[in-house]
């Protein structure tokens, strides 16, 4: 799992959104990153995460933010997910999971007494300088905006 902190210089990613687009983290300079990664487009607590951050993209672009969410989805499947839901950042299709693997993300999770690979709900907060200024690996779906916002 993720071995990455606050303080810590943020991977360099490259990685393709849900219309062919490439995002690297130079494309965010001057910016704040939220980097969310989650488990799977279009299930219910991703939808919740995802909506919740959508209702509130005003306030993260008044507070110079830009949102970039995360997945193995395929670019299909993060089209879909996105526009159905009017979501106004784009969703890396990180199909060979090369930036899941740099933010150290992936790894065992248990459900229902089985223990299985795969992505573990993880937010980065990144500032200006490309340093990482959090790491909330407890996400609250429903209130995730507020969990960063504050």
């Amino acid at each position: 799992m993720t071995t990455l902190k606050k303080g810590d210089i943020a991977p360099h990613f490259s990685g393709n959104d849900q219309d062919g687009n490439q995002h690297t983290l130079a494309d965010y300079k001057e910016k704040k990153l939220v980097v969310f990664f989650y488990p799977k487009a279009n299930t219910p607590g991703c939808t919740a995460e995802a909506c919740d951050l959508r209702d509130n993209y005003d306030r993260f672009k008044a507070n110079n933010y830009e949102l970039l969410g995360v997945s193995a989805d395929s670019a299909k499947a993060q089209a879909n997910f996105k526009n159905k839901f009017d979501f106004p950042f784009p969703l890396l299709a990180d199909e060979d999971k090369s930036v899941i693997q740099a933010f150290g993300v992936w790894g065992p999770k248990k459900f229902m007494g089985k223990v299985y690979d795969g992505i573990h709900r993880t937010t980065f907060v990144i500032n200006e300088e490309g340093i990482i200024d959090e790491v909330i690996t407890d996400v609250k779906t429903k209130a995730h905006a507020a969990q960063l916002l504050k």
